[in-house]
């Protein structure tokens, strides 16, 4: 075992098994030696977290806990500075986050479930209603449009305010197509619920207009599928 000693971030960053075959992760402070690990004998974990780095805030966010750090050599700790990512947040939200971490990572994944869910439904219903001709499934449709929007325009507050706090505003290729997307999707949604709301019977009448309504309602699942695909890319590059 390395004789535990205080690490910069500058001394952490040449051990990540290139610029030093040693291969340490720091975590709350602390210092790991990963090098046993076949996990790290690339210097990345899971093709996207890289070695010689402080993982405090992924390991917040990942699938298991700090407990498997307890399976390696501890050799030092880091030397207290501060985060240059932190140098923009206000102190205030900088202690909430240390009381509750996931506030930090977690509002945005948590609320874009809610409207991939009901943009996917809202087609269905409408063609579970033109096979059964049962108008319930129709009504159903609509009531899942209203929430969708609702759900949009939260997930859609929530965006920025990750993308800012975590990415540091940065516009990247997968960021523009997640905004373009989005901001297409949330006027999609409204096209089809003033559509609907003053048009109760449009998909009722038989017709060009409905077949057209039916289309718009329809790319709903299209485009929550392209800004699922562009948000995973950000959670899982490879």
């Amino acid at each position: 075992m390395a004789t535990k000693r205080e690490f910069s971030r500058e001394e952490l960053a040449v051990h990540n098994a290139k610029d030093q075959p040693t291969v340490y992760i720091a975590h709350e402070g602390r210092v790991y030696d990963v090098s046993g690990s076949k996990m790290w004998k690339t210097g990345t974990h899971m093709k996207r977290h890289p070695a010689g780095t402080d993982l405090s805030r992924e390991l917040a966010a990942a699938p298991h806990g700090p407990e498997l750090l307890q399976r390696v050599p501890e050799v030092g700790t880091m030397k207290p500075e501060r985060d240059p990512m932190d140098e923009k947040v206000p102190e205030f939200l900088l202690s909430l986050f240390k009381m509750v971490p996931m506030l930090r990572r977690h509002p945005h994944p948590m609320t874009v479930h809610f409207p991939i869910a009901f943009c996917m439904v809202v087609p269905l219903f409408n063609f579970l209603y033109l096979f059964s001709g049962e108008k319930s499934f129709e009504t159903t449709a609509f009531h899942m449009l209203v929430v969708a929007i609702l759900g949009a325009a939260v997930a859609m507050m929530t965006g920025p305010y990750t993308w800012w706090l975590n990415y540091g505003a940065k516009m990247s290729f997968n960021i523009s197509m997640k905004m373009g997307a989005s901001s297409l999707l949330f006027l999609l949604l409204l096209a089809g619920f003033f559509w609907r709301f003053s048009q109760p019977e449009v998909l009722v009448a038989a017709g060009a207009s409905s077949r057209v309504y039916l289309l718009l309602t329809c790319s709903y699942p299209l485009l929550v599928s392209v800004l699922g695909w562009f948000g995973a890319k950000m959670t899982f590059p490879d």
